[in-house]
């Protein structure tokens, strides 16, 4: 809702609103080159003549940095609406797409369009309800682009206007908690819930995360973490064979990934069973986690 958007985004949307000409949701994009505009008018991006990538970007999700500079944290999370509900495959379908475009802008290093939006209810509420209409689309005539894509964080960073600016690692986790809502969202009024936290609250929090997941799919996930194994959770099924041997480790945006002990290197270079899993933003109510093989683990986790 217009009351979500940050002021100095907001007088941008209405400006654009009010100087130029009156057009539907459709037409603006159809005017940006969207080719069959008519047929994707409530996407989430659209690859316009030219190639050229358009993202519609929610007035309620963007952030303004101490600079004036605008940006915007992108989940890359296909399967979760931002309060933490699970999508439709539809509504993934879509999501991945929009990632994809996103993901190609950054890999050849090019800029991309942008339409602002705003809707009359609770941007929580825009997927899961028929009557989440858009209120306002507007074309930004300033160019975006991707300033960082995170996968150990599920977040890409974009940013608007020109390369060579960044948010600070304290505005990216102001802005994560600032967007980051319960799964329970509607109870608590849609209100964020705090994600900062020391290293130790941070992996507490990944390891219970970890254990309640492969709880609710009926395995036995027993926290070995006190015995210095090399590995904190040993998940088993039903009939107690051993499944996976878990290293945890807890992530958010702006705090680096802690290095590996050396008992947990040797532990994966010996255990076949070893697995890695970052679980990011475990202290929010919209955890997501991701799973690495030995061969996989990202660079900032082994050290130099």
């Amino acid at each position: 809702m217009e009351s979500e958007v940050d002021p100095k985004v907001l007088a941008v949307i209405e400006e654009k609103r009010l100087s130029g000409p009156r057009l539907s949701p459709v037409d603006i994009i159809s005017k940006m080159g969207v080719l069959d505009a008519r047929e994707k008018p409530f996407e989430y991006a659209w690859l316009a003549s030219g190639d050229s990538v358009i993202a519609a970007l929610w007035g309620e999700y963007v952030s303004v940095g101490a600079n004036g500079r605008w940006f915007y944290l992108e989940s890359l999370n296909a399967e979760v609406r931002g309060g933490g509900e699970a999508r439709s495959a539809g509504q993934v379908q879509r999501a991945e797409y929009r990632l994809a475009l996103l993901k190609r802008a950054f890999d050849a290093g090019q800029p991309f369009r942008v339409v602002l939006q705003t809707n009359r209810m609770a941007i929580q509420e825009a997927e899961s309800n028929k009557n989440a209409k858009i209120s306002t689309r507007v074309r930004d005539d300033e160019e975006w682009h991707v300033a960082a894509w995170l996968p150990d964080t599920q977040v890409a960073v974009l940013v608007r206007g020109p390369r060579g600016w960044e948010p600070s690692a304290d505005e990216l986790k102001a802005a994560r908690r600032s967007h980051a809502t319960s799964p329970s969202g509607a109870a608590t009024g849609g209100q964020a819930t705090a994600v900062t936290g020391s290293d130790a609250d941070i992996d507490a929090a990944a390891k219970a995360y970890v254990l309640k997941h492969f709880s609710s799919y009926g395995y036995q996930a027993e926290d070995l973490s006190s015995q210095e194994l090399g590995y904190d959770v040993e998940v088993k099924d039903k009939k107690g064979a051993t499944l996976l041997r878990v290293c945890v480790r807890g992530a958010s945006v702006g705090t680096p990934g802690r290095v590996l002990t050396a008992a947990e290197n040797g532990s994966a270079k010996r255990e076949k069973l070893w697995r890695l899993i970052v679980v990011a933003d475990p202290l929010s109510g919209a955890a997501q986690h991701r799973i690495y093989k030995p061969g996989e683990i990202p660079q900032e986790f082994l050290g130099a």
